[in-house]
């Protein structure tokens, strides 16, 4: 699963490279199930059905706008590249991390 994992956050760190921000309050979802489906990762797509990592922008992007309480993050987790996940899907890594901080009050861009 590790190898999966790894390569899923690849994928996404990959795909957001150009609005990738560490630290903001606008972010956006990305589906690590699809990811997985992508991918071709069969038996990670349905251990990830339903996990969202979390992708700091640089600036905000066109789409609805949804306000979120920055305490939905408690348990999140923040890779180098800047992307979060929760807790317990990064225990499943060897990537570094650290605490992910939200802010009191974070934007998710619908795109």
């Amino acid at each position: 699963m590790n190898s999966y994992l790894n390569q899923i956050l690849t994928k996404i760190e990959s795909d957001n490279r150009d609005i990738l921000g560490d630290d903001s309050r606008n972010y956006k979802e990305v589906d690590m199930s699809k990811t997985a489906a992508e991918l071709g990762f069969s038996d990670a797509k349905d251990r990830f059905y339903g996990v969202n990592a979390i992708v700091p922008l640089k600036a905000p992007v066109e789409g609805m706008k949804v306000r979120i309480d920055g305490r939905t993050f408690v348990n999140y987790v923040q890779f180098e590249s800047g992307i979060a996940v929760p807790n317990h899907v990064a225990k499943q890594t060897d990537l570094p991390y650290r605490e992910y901080v939200a802010q009191d009050s974070m934007i998710l861009n619908i795109t």
